[in-house]
């Protein structure tokens, strides 16, 4: 291919039948705005630049466009006067364009690379002025059906509602995708005109324009026709996404990856995943989430943006941005919120939530706590119930727990606060100092028990009944020597 190639994608019209306050082509769809799969594919065919036009919502298209591809050319659409307009604000904004241009449009996400590579590649082998990416479809009902002459080549495009009845019977489509010369394109532009009912000029107009300069005019048969499929409301906007979705689970399957139920399976075009992963029902892999070799992922688990290393098993968590080490569990019911680090051989276990939160080789928060600002050392072992204290109302603070430590069920850590190496903290205790390593810490006093206190302070309840029925029986002093103790306390 041509290194003078130049990509147009064409997203300046409202989108008005989605109905929404964000722009039609910036609705994400596969972990990707509509545009940005567009984009994707446009840069597959490694153009010399890519243009986009920008008209409506351009601040926020532009600006959306220019935070991921940054080296792509806007040009601004101030009013829409159809596709031919368009394409000459692009013309007009772009450095010099030669050799060939491509027009595709920013509404149809299921567009590959490989499809506009190969598009381009046979354009330019046949030497046209314009080609015409078609496909050939079994009902052809509302689109713009190809007309080709004897020997192929395309005589003219018309319109559903502009057809004869044999014109009708042609199955071979118009995608809207075209491909030009880009000398003939500069030299058509200016002589479409806009005598139709909408007052508009038309891209498709230049065909016609070629064919009185002599010109030939081919188009290329896509098979995969669904690829040039636009986006125009939300049904439309749903469909498409299963779709995709459809075909990036099949395609990680076709590369190795076991996954149980694809119809519950949501899984983003940016996703990465290793050799035998395994994905259980009811799991979404989001954004930019990197899944290590042999690891398990699911059921009912979503993960965003997040990296889970080689053979470790997350089960029924919420993640993101977070980090899971290689060998490492997960789960069920946890939540993993941003700044979550997970070493390898570690554990975060039942109804878990962690945030900020680095945790080293081998360490564990196995159940029911919430980890918030804090590191803990490797090998330690968090007890049930444990809540990082991170918060003082004003400010965020951290809490360090060293290596080997071994703390208690129901502790509250204020922090900040550290806890030295191998140091130990009884149950139920608050922890508002520093612990020096190897020591026990403790808040609680002794145990004091306030005896015949049920039969006192709950009198006429189930609760005092079955306490003196239990003190009848001889499991505790009688029910008149438990009522003297707590008369007198």
């Amino acid at each position: 291919m041509s290194k003078e190639l130049t990509v147009i994608v064409l997203a300046a019209g409202g989108g008005t039948r989605m109905k929404s306050k964000t722009m039609k082509v910036l609705h994400p769809i596969g972990g990707r705005s509509m545009i940005g799969h567009v984009l994707v594919a446009a840069q597959a065919l490694d153009p010399k630049q890519v243009v986009a036009v920008v008209g409506h919502q351009r601040e926020a298209v532009g600006a959306h466009i220019h935070e991921s591809f940054p080296d792509v050319v806007l040009a601004v659409q101030e009013e829409q006067h159809g596709t031919g307009h368009a394409v000459q604000m692009a013309v007009e904004a772009a450095a010099g364009m030669t050799g060939t241009v491509v027009v595709a449009y920013g509404d149809t996400p299921l567009l590959r690379g490989e499809s506009l590579r190969d598009f381009a590649d046979e354009h330019e082998a046949a030497q046209r002025a314009v080609s015409i990416l078609s496909g050939i479809v079994t009902d052809p009902f509302g689109y713009g059906r190809v007309l080709r002459n004897d020997e192929g080549d395309v005589e003219a495009i018309v319109e559903e509602k502009d057809a004869t009845a044999e014109q009708r019977e042609v199955r071979e489509i118009n995608s809207g995708i075209l491909a030009f010369d880009a000398e003939f394109l500069r030299r058509a532009l200016p002589r479409i005109g806009n005598d139709n009912a909408k007052g508009e000029y038309y891209l498709t107009d230049t065909i016609a324009i070629a064919r009185e300069d002599g010109l030939t005019v081919g188009a290329y048969a896509i098979d995969d026709v669904m690829q040039t499929e636009g986006v125009n409301d939300r049904v439309q906007l749903a469909r498409i996404g299963a779709e995709l979705n459809r075909r990036i689970v099949e395609g990680w399957m076709r590369e190795g990856v076991t996954v149980m139920d694809p119809a519950t399976t949501w899984i983003d075009a940016d996703v990465v995943l290793g050799a035998d992963v395994t994905i259980l029902p009811g799991t979404q892999l989001l954004g930019a989430t990197v899944v290590g070799e042999d690891a398990v992922v699911g059921p009912d688990t979503t993960l965003k943006d997040c990296e889970v290393g080689p053979r470790a098993r997350v089960v029924r968590t919420q993640g993101e941005l977070a980090v899971i080490g290689g060998d490492a569990t997960v789960g069920p019911f946890s939540y993993l919120r941003p700044g979550t680090v997970l070493g390898a051989r570690g554990k975060i276990g039942g109804f878990v939530e962690t945030k900020n939160a680095v945790i080293g080789d081998g360490a564990k928060v196995p159940h029911l706590s919430y980890v918030g600002d804090a590191e803990i050392g490797e090998g330690t072992n968090i007890g049930a119930g444990t809540i990082f204290a991170n918060y003082d109302g004003v400010r965020k603070h951290r809490t360090k727990i060293g290596k080997h430590a071994r703390t208690a069920s129901n502790n509250t850590f204020v922090a900040p606060v550290e806890i030295g190496d191998g140091a130990a903290t009884g149950a139920g205790t608050v922890v508002r100092h520093d612990v020096p390593p190897g020591a026990l810490a403790v808040s609680s006093g002794p145990q004091r028990d306030i005896e015949g206190w049920a039969l006192t302070k709950r009198p006429g309840t189930a609760q005092a009944e079955a306490a003196e029925a239990a003190l009848a029986d001889g499991l505790g002093s009688g029910p008149d020597d438990a009522r003297r103790v707590a008369e007198s306390d």
